[in-house]
């Protein structure tokens, strides 16, 4: 089978997404694959408890979806979606003492530089128990280039060292 150039980075963004199953695997993610807009995504879901956030339980999602493009509109639209299901997943009463933390993520060999500045400007929010870090990834050819904000946040930020931990650890 001859593969064509244009398969290429679909290709790439899909490989991408196998390891990234693999490091959540690995890390005792729960994965699952549901669609968004007719395209699979690799979801992880892990939750953990320590003594240095005072009894504080946190709810990571991982989100990710290989797109033809990036672009903000799509960004944002598939970050509202993966904020969404995160917060009707969550478990626990939220807002007492539980936190969910969300990583979404497109992967694409095609990243406008507005999409990745939009990722890399702030973490979003809903409600106060929900907080969002949009990533983009770009699976150029011979490089991945990831973008996230990696800043304090005023809701959740207690997380902030373990959310970006595990970023690093799903998104080299």
């Amino acid at each position: 089978m001859t593969q064509h150039a244009s398969d290429a980075p679909a290709d790439a963004a899909g490989a991408y997404l196998a390891g990234l199953h693999a490091r959540l695997t690995a890390d005792a993610c729960a994965v699952t694959t549901p669609e968004w807009h007719g395209r699979p995504v690799v979801a992880g879901q892990r939750a953990d408890r320590k003594a240095r956030w005072f009894g504080t339980k946190s709810e990571l999602f991982v989100m990710a979806a290989a797109v033809p493009h990036v672009d903000v509109a799509t960004l944002e639209a598939f970050t509202v979606w993966a904020m969404g299901r995160a917060k009707s997943l969550r478990g626990g009463i939220p807002g007492a003492r539980n936190v969910t933390l969300v990583l979404p993520a497109l992967v694409s060999a095609h990243v406008e530089p507005a999409a990745a500045q939009w990722a890399a400007y702030d973490a979003r929010t809903i409600d106060t128990s929900v907080v969002g870090r949009p990533l983009t990834v770009e699976t150029a050819p011979g490089a991945v280039r990831t973008t996230m904000y990696r800043g304090r946040v005023v809701w959740g930020g207690l997380f902030t060292r373990h959310v970006l931990q595990k970023a690093g650890l799903y998104f080299p």
